[in-house]
């Protein structure tokens, strides 16, 4: 294996890795998180970041073929609908009445 490609597997899977980890982080904060807003908020932050480094993880794995030009139109649509979708359920929630928190604590108001 030549340094070329033992580079490019590294950096393959440091970025895969690093996806998952955002992946899990994001779980994690949309249970522990105390309200919706930061719920919604944690969930759309790491999800984009997850999935940028996630596919280009295997963009770099599958190198230069016709699978990279798939997983990049894959990454472009999630780009665009991810956000789109986040702020949809957060516009209805705010339509609906859910308001967000002022930024005290619970038991100073």
């Amino acid at each position: 294996m030549t340094l070329y490609l033992l580079a490019i597997e590294i950096l393959s899977w440091i970025c895969i890795v690093g996806g998952g980890a955002f992946a899990i982080i994001g779980a994690i904060g949309s249970v522990r998180f105390p309200d919706f807003w930061s719920r919604l908020h944690a969930a759309s932050v790491t999800d984009s970041a997850g999935m940028i480094l996630l596919l280009l993880g295997m963009c770099l794995q599958a190198g230069l073929s016709l699978i990279t030009v798939k997983l990049i139109l894959i990454g472009v649509f999630l780009f665009i609908t991810g956000p789109t979708s986040t702020h949809a359920v957060a516009n209805a929630a705010l339509v609906s009445g859910l308001k967000p928190r002022d930024g005290a604590p619970e038991d100073e108001k």
